[in-house]
């Protein structure tokens, strides 16, 4: 969803037939409809910040103006001014949380997701987030995984061809070898063919079959440094992903397996709103 589209729909959910506040105080308040005011956003929580692009366009939506202190992948302390709002009083009372809810979402995966890839700093594994996300919040949650330093698992089921278990069950597992040939064929050029493996059978499977990614679904790490000691033997060209419970307390004995990839969906589906506000001045 681009942050126009996102902008008039956060502000249209909020607003709905309109806001009843300004419906009514412009009988009583002639400061709603005089000189401009001034607000700021400020953060009561530690954290990276995230979120910049899709605030300007809710402050455009409503004509706010807006000026960033910081910027998207920025860490932030308590106390800091993250923005400064100008603009009409009603308009700055009708951004406050659409603004605040989008910011301190996104800023919650951005820290979240640095601190899964402050576990891998240095290293040559990359951290991933998955398609876990909120139904129609994809595009703007894996942004913000992206602010904080994990890099993006496909999209969509148009970008990667991912067979799981359940596609397995589907098609049949002695004919995934058939199955690939066929999807050669059918997918583009560009699009890779992913894998995912519950046992060491499997991986052998995928990997004759010529899978070019074989996922680990929930192995041990020791599971997977056979796993890769196996790529390393049979298919030197293919890449391993290791995913399935990884914590941050566990990713880095997986990254030691020598895997190419660690997915964990809590990047995303474990983060917790970092806590702003917004004052007017």
């Amino acid at each position: 969803m681009e942050t126009c589209e996102f902008a008039k729909r956060v502000i249209a959910e909020d607003l709905g037939r309109g806001d009843l506040f300004e419906k009514c105080a412009f009988e009583n308040c002639a400061a709603l409809s005089s000189a401009d005011r001034r607000a700021i956003v400020k953060t009561k929580s530690e954290g990276i910040f995230a979120g910049l692009p899709y605030a300007e366009a809710i402050a455009k939506e409503l004509g706010v103006r807006l000026a960033a202190k910081v910027a998207d992948g920025e860490a932030i302390k308590k106390g800091d001014v993250l923005l400064e709002l100008t603009g009409n009083a009603a308009r700055l009372l009708q951004i406050e949380r659409a603004l605040l809810n989008t910011l301190q979402h996104a800023s919650g995966i951005a820290t979240n997701a640095r601190a899964y890839a402050k576990e891998l700093a240095g290293g040559k594994t990359a951290v991933l987030d998955t398609r876990k996300t909120r139904p129609l919040l994809r595009e703007f949650e894996k942004y913000a995984a992206r602010i904080g330093g994990a890099k993006n698992h496909r999209l969509g089921l148009d970008d990667c061809l991912m067979i799981k278990d359940t596609h397995w069950a589907a098609i049949g597992a002695e004919n995934l070898a058939a199955f690939v040939r066929t999807a050669r064929r059918a997918i583009p050029w560009t699009s890779q063919i992913e894998v995912e493996c519950e046992t060491i059978a499997q991986v052998r499977e995928a990997f004759a079959a010529g899978a070019e990614i074989v996922m680990c679904d929930n192995m041990s790490a020791d599971q997977v440094r056979e796993v890769v000691a196996l790529r390393n033997e049979i298919a030197p060209s293919a890449k391993i992903e290791a995913s399935g419970n990884i914590t941050l307390e566990n990713i880095a004995k997986y990254a030691a397996a020598g895997v190419d990839a660690i997915s964990a969906g809590a990047i995303i589906h474990h983060a917790v709103f970092l806590d702003f506000s917004m004052k007017m001045i």
